[in-house]
């Protein structure tokens, strides 16, 4: 399968699903994938977002050569809401390595304290810091403001992740 070729070509459910069955656990499929997501065209980078997402979703172990030039990524100002979204969708799912901690925390609070950060993008951040609070307990003071500060101005999507977290580390399930 050529990717580009394949990734142009149509912006589906069922094309990012035979791309995922094509790169399945090969690292060398998946670097080519990668190679087109770091790349400097618009469009691919946006559409090899998704199918990146569900291969480590379903192989978590491809994505660790790539940590770092992912999550500056993240941080890049104008970047496609897609490439953030996707990204965060599987950072949700994997184990990340401890020196990305700082950075990571940090780029999620700026997205879920933003009024401009899209619903799926701050759903897909406070889940991560909620991951990432059970390492850091510190930080959910924070994020429990954060919560309380926005809940009048967000989303239901972001009041059921919120409430979620509450419920699960702070032992309250209702509203803030």
């Amino acid at each position: 399968m050529n990717l580009k070729q394949a990734l142009l070509e149509e912006h589906s459910k069922s094309q990012c699903n035979k791309i995922v069955a094509y790169i399945a656990s090969n690292k060398d499929r998946f670097a080519e994938l990668m190679k087109l997501f770091f790349g400097k065209e618009y469009r691919l980078t946006q559409r090899a977002a998704w199918p990146m997402s569900y291969c480590v979703h379903n192989h978590p172990q491809l994505i660790a050569p790539y940590f770092k030039r992912l999550l500056d990524k993240l941080r890049k100002p104008n970047e496609h809401q897609a490439v953030l979204r996707n990204t965060l969708r599987l950072l949700q799912d994997v184990d990340i390595p401890s020196r990305f901690h700082g950075q990571l925390m940090s780029t999620c609070f700026e997205f879920i304290q933003s009024n401009e950060t899209a619903v799926a993008i701050k759903a897909f951040a406070l889940t991560v810091l909620q991951n990432l609070s059970k390492q850091y307990p510190e930080i959910i003071p924070e994020i429990k403001m954060i919560i309380e500060e926005r809940w009048e101005h967000e989303t239901a999507a972001f009041r059921s992740r919120a409430k979620n977290f509450l419920k699960g580390n702070l032992g309250k399930g209702s509203d803030p």
